[in-house]
């Protein structure tokens, strides 16, 4: 049975030694989650990107928790506002 499509929102917010690493493209690659970028500022020794995710719902906490282990800070957006 195919688990139901799931989306939601987050500000992902990347620490320099993370900044040219292909972290979205691993999430589409390895986790089959669809991304839509909302918004994004990226520095050299600093980033962030807010992401409306798009997958079964397994796929996406898998992809949250690589994500985290990972060094990102995941943070969920709820209305245009981060909820800490």
């Amino acid at each position: 049975m195919v688990s139901p499509m799931t989306r939601m929102r987050v500000r992902l917010t990347f620490p320099a030694h993370l900044i040219q690493e292909p972290i979205v493209y691993r999430l589409v690659k390895d986790f089959d989650i669809v991304i839509n970028i909302r918004r994004a500022d990226v520095k050299a020794d600093y980033g962030w990107i807010a992401l409306e995710l798009d997958g079964e719902e397994a796929a996406l906490a898998r992809g949250i928790r690589w994500l985290k282990e990972t060094g990102v800070q995941v943070d969920p957006i709820e209305h245009d506002v981060v909820i800490p």
